[in-house]
This record gives structure tokens, sequence and C-alpha cells, in this order.
């Protein structure tokens, strides 16, 4: 059995035949999803250009070799572009299959040109499909930005909101990202993001909870990352070794030091640098332990479908409970997630670990005396 690629052209280039015993046999596959290449874009563009320059008349050779001179310029490719490729480049753009619609059309049967002098394929009108995908995306932008997470982005999303929405009623918001706004530092964000970016020293004044006064130091920063809510950036002071985790709502102020040489790091994958912890808390000498936790079965099901971390293993699971393993730093906010389940959680390994979750519910117990 032979089967030949289909290479006439009123045949969609996804049919194929096949000849068996002096029969052909027409054979249609399932349509995929269109998967836009690089080459195809600068394809397009380029057809676009050509189809918007009124003082030429554009045949398909003439398209055919500006598209193979603009792929020589912009990509080094010598092999040029094909007939059949720029036939179905136009098909394309005249199709709904990319949104553009193109009113390509050939004047004396010979030339190709947009109807509307005034189209470009860049400057399409939103399908009404579009707009709803813009107007959800404009409702999480909007989330962000109540947040300040970037300055900058406020004006932006203005503009696109006031465009959206200029004949189209605004309708209510249907997601809330969790946000506060009492929160301070959130404005050190943009400038410590640049610092990172560019790689800039700073001379950062620190307070943290349990100084009694602010202390001044050179450090390198590195990360910024955020952790319920909270905002810290992952340094390294030019005087230490390890990396020192900061929160952003005690650092008193900062300044970059253009004159002062800029120090990478480079140990752990920064990238994986958390993966062995819940939360921020940690230290380069730190190790991750086994800890074994045993949940109530009124809690299981929340543990079941929000694990505490990744490494999370079910070991036991019946009508009286479940227990779990998970491999992770002991810090302070895995205390907390613990404390946060109260009776319904349990320590069983490691030891001191156990203990020291025993003592603080004592205390707290007291507390309330």
């Amino acid at each position: 059995m032979k089967y030949i690629k289909n290479t006439y052209p009123l045949l969609q280039s996804t049919q194929l035949y096949c000849a068996d015993a002096g029969e052909l046999y027409l054979y249609q596959p399932k349509p995929q999803t269109m998967a836009i290449n690089k080459l195809a874009l600068i394809r397009y563009k380029t057809i676009d250009e050509c189809l918007r320059n009124r003082y030429r008349k554009w045949t398909l050779d003439a398209l055919i070799e500006k598209v193979s001179s603009v792929l020589y310029e912009m990509e080094g490719i010598t092999s040029g572009v094909s007939k059949r490729t720029v036939q179905m480049d136009i098909q394309v753009m005249r199709s709904d299959k990319l949104g553009y619609n193109a009113p390509i059309i050939v004047v004396d049967k010979c030339y190709y040109a947009y109807s509307d002098s005034e189209y470009s394929i860049f400057r399409a009108p939103l399908n009404p499909s579009d707009v709803e995908k813009m107007k959800e995306v404009v409702f999480v932008l909007k989330q962000f930005n109540g947040f300040r997470y970037f300055e900058e982005m406020s004006d932006m999303i203005a503009r696109l909101e006031n465009n959206l929405y200029k004949n189209i009623p605004q309708g209510r918001n249907y997601i809330q990202l969790e946000n506060n706004r009492q929160l301070k530092g959130l404005e050190h964000i943009t400038p410590l993001y640049q610092a990172i970016l560019h790689k800039r020293p700073l001379l950062i004044e620190y307070k943290s909870f349990k100084a009694t006064a602010a202390q001044e130091q050179v450090y390198y920063p590195y990360l910024l990352k955020e952790y319920r809510n909270r905002w810290f950036v992952i340094t390294r002071a030019k005087k230490g070794k390890l990396l020192l985790t900061m929160a952003l709502d005690r650092i008193v102020s900062f300044q970059e030091l253009p004159k002062e040489p800029f120090v990478d790091y480079d140990g752990i994958d920064l990238d994986i640098y958390y993966d062995e912890v819940l939360g921020v808390t940690r230290t380069e000498k730190d190790k991750p332990q086994k800890v074994l936790l045993w949940i109530d079965q009124y809690h299981t099901p929340y543990v079941q479908t929000k694990p505490l971390h990744h490494s999370q293993h079910i070991l036991k699971n019946d009508e009286n409970g479940m227990l779990v393993s998970i491999d992770v730093i002991v810090n302070f906010e895995l205390e907390r997630e613990i404390l946060g389940f109260g009776e319904h959680m349990r320590v069983v390994a490691p030891r001191a670990l156990q203990t020291n979750i025993q003592k603080r519910l004592e205390k707290a117990r007291e507390a309330y005396q």
C-alpha cells in the first residue's frame, strides 16, 4: 500500500491518498490544533506588509520573492519558500483559524491586495470569544494591581480596561486573589526586583523582630519570594557567607551602590532552594528530616486534597485517620502549620519536633487558665 501526500491546490494539505490495486482512496485525518511557529509568523507579517503597500502590485511570485528575502535576512534561510507555502499562508490569513479573517482579494486574476486599505492583521478586531478572555485577564490583573505588585502596571491596566469596555457593559468580578492592603514593604518590590535583575549591591537598613535597633549593611540581592501574602528577599551580606531571608516589611530603607562590585551566588540552585521547606525559613546548612504526622478522620480529606508538601506520602489510611510522611526542614512555618490543625493532627516523629509542639500546646492551654 502506497501513501501519497496530496499536492493538488484545491485539496487540504492534511488529506492523504492511498493507491491500491489501481484504485484511489481519500483519507481525512482528524483535525489537529494549529501550532504557529516563528517562521510562519515572519511569513504572515511579511505578506501583511506587502499587501498594505498600495504603491506596488503584488503577484504570487513577487510575494514569494519578498518572503524568501526576509527569511534570508532574519533567519539566514537560503532555500527560499515554496509557492504552496505562500498559498497556504494566504489561506490561513483569510480564514478564522488565527482570528485574522483578512480581506485578501485577487485583482485582475493576478494581483493580491487587501480590499480594505486600512486593514492589517495586527489591527484585526477582537471577536466575542477574544473579548471574553480579555475581560477575564483584566479582572485578574486588577487583583494584582490592587495588591500593588508592580506600580508600573496600574496605568497599563487602566488603558486596557478602558479600551476593552468602551462598547461593552462591565460585569462584576468573578475572581478574588488573596491580598492585604495594610502590608508594609510592598513598595520595595519594584526597586528590589530591578536591583536583582541588574545585579546591583544594596545598602539595607534592616530591623528584625528580635532586634532592638535597626542595622545597616551591604547585601547582594538574589531572589524575591512570596509566602502566604508576605514578601521576602533572599540576600547574602558582604561580610557573610550564608544566604539570608529578609522580610520586606522589616526593611527600614535601602539604596543601590553603583560603585560597589556585585558578587554572584554560586551555591544551591535558587530554583530548588525552597523545595525542601514549608515557607521561607531555612539556611544552606539545614537538612530535611522525615516527619511523620497522624491526622484524624475528620481532617483526612483536607490533607489528601491539599498536601502539606510535595513530598507527602500516605503510609496508612483507615477509618480512624491517616498517617503521612513529608521530607522537610523543620522550621517555624512547619510548626505553625501543624499547630493550625489543633487537636486534629499529631506529630509522630521526629521526637524533638513532637516535644516542641507539645510544649507550645501546653503554653497555649496555660494562656486560657
